[in-house]
């Protein structure tokens, strides 16, 4: 039956005037996957602002965006097959991707196929669109882009942040330093880029401690942790095996400040670990979060209500990303569509570089301002730390409630402008 209607919709399109032909759109999701516990509010984020401005804006030009949305479970293979289905059959001109392993695996077909990219992996390799950099194992990626920071520096705004921290407490000596994550491409990124600016700013670099993508007990790893005496310590993974992380940490007593990555931590999060998330450190991407009096947020809590009609559900922070991520593609569809021109993949791409420090039209205080050139796709070095705090029992009551009541806070502690380094480019 699905099939019958895309064929349908298909032969209904080709019998239109193209300028009201909808415009394809692929959408892959981990909402079942080793990921999904951040995939989900991230995809739905995206997913509704999509449908928000198809609804309210009449889509891109006076074209409706026609959204193919897959689950892929975080399997790569699965999404290289489903990107031969979307490019094979229904032919979109752009995608909103999400992991690290097939978003890498399908550079070299985007840029085959001129298709922009949008990931919610912020792989700093997707970062060089000539490939000029020369890096090990970097392709050229000239049709991929992401909203915020990479994860590399991600991790270098916050060891920076670590070795001001060190000498604001008057500690002696070299601080010590020690990644962790699974031996996965995701958590692995920014691994190398990470040890070494911390050499650089004089930390000790320990051996790295891996620890899978999924939840369960890593007494074994907090021990290590705690043996080593680090006193910075990185989660590459996404929340859900880092929650597990904290709370076997708490009960070992180790006392080391955990940095997590921009999937690593979150308002579910800090409920789910409740006191043990106390304390982390970790990036966001956006300039405000849920419940924040920005002028951009009345449009965000609009969006919210496409697939939350009572608007009562508190949206994490991924959620909000989500939403600038997809307005990043769609205002660069409508650049592309400008004067009659045809929404193609080229023309979109280059839309991504029509503006500087740009922030879409009505999200003023929420997207934090990207500039994208052809020649360096770093939107953004600026980088916001939080910090969670969690001052109680997080079992009572909702994320909301805990929120309102202050049990649980997201604090801003730091904004670290990074240089934009030639060396960084694509590491």
């Amino acid at each position: 039956m699905k099939m019958q209607i895309l064929a349908g919709a298909a032969t209904l399109a080709f019998a239109l005037p193209l300028a009201a032909q909808p415009i394809p759109v692929g959408h892959l999701m981990d909402n079942s996957g080793a990921t999904s516990d951040v995939g989900q509010p991230y995809g739905q984020g995206v997913a509704d602002a999509l449908a928000w401005v198809n609804a309210r804006r009449n889509g891109v030009a006076g074209r409706q965006l026609n959204v193919s949305g897959f689950d892929y479970g975080y399997a790569a293979p699965r999404a290289v097959s489903q990107y031969q289905s979307w490019t094979g059959r229904t032919r979109v001109v752009a995608i909103q991707g999400w992991g690290t392993a097939d978003t890498e695996a399908l550079v070299r077909f985007v840029t085959r196929d001129r298709i922009p990219y949008i990931s919610a992996s912020y792989s700093a390799a997707l970062t060089d669109p000539s490939g000029q950099s020369g890096r090990q194992g970097v392709e050229a990626a000239p049709f991929n882009f992401f909203y915020g920071p990479s994860y590399s520096d991600g991790l270098r705004a916050m060891l920076q942040w670590a070795a001001q921290d060190w000498r604001a407490r008057g500690q002696q000596g070299r601080p010590k330093y020690v990644h962790m994550g699974a031996n996965h491409p995701y958590p692995n990124s920014p691994k190398a880029a990470g040890e070494a600016l911390a050499a650089e700013l004089g930390f000790d670099v320990l051996p790295a401690i891996q620890f899978a993508l999924t939840p369960g007990d890593y007494t074994a790893q907090c021990l290590t942790l705690r043996n080593a005496g680090a006193n910075y310590a990185y989660l590459g993974n996404t929340a859900g095996s880092n929650i597990s992380v904290l709370r076997a940490c708490q009960t070992a007593g180790v006392q080391v400040q955990f940095l997590g990555n921009v999937w690593g931590m979150d308002e579910n999060a800090m409920k789910a670990a409740g006191t043990a998330a106390n304390g982390v450190v970790f990036p966001v991407r956006t300039g405000a979060v849920w419940g924040g009096d920005a002028p951009g947020m009345a449009q965000v809590r609009e969006i919210s209500r496409v697939s939350d009609s009572a608007g009562t559900a508190y949206r994490p922070v991924h959620y909000i990303s989500g939403i600038c991520s997809a307005m990043l593609m769609v205002e660069a569809m409508e650049t592309a569509a400008e004067g009659g021109g045809q929404v193609t993949g080229e023309r979109i791409r280059d839309g991504f570089y029509a503006r500087q420090n740009w922030v879409p039209r009505g999200f003023e205080g929420v997207c934090n301002p990207s500039t994208f050139t052809a020649q360096d796709h770093r939107g953004t070095l600026r980088v916001a730390l939080y910090r969670a705090s969690v001052s109680g029992d997080t079992t009572q009551g909702s994320v909301t409630d805990l929120m309102q009541a202050g049990t649980m806070k997201i604090e801003n502690i730091a904004t670290i402008d990074l240089e934009r380094r030639r060396d960084w480019l694509g590491w």
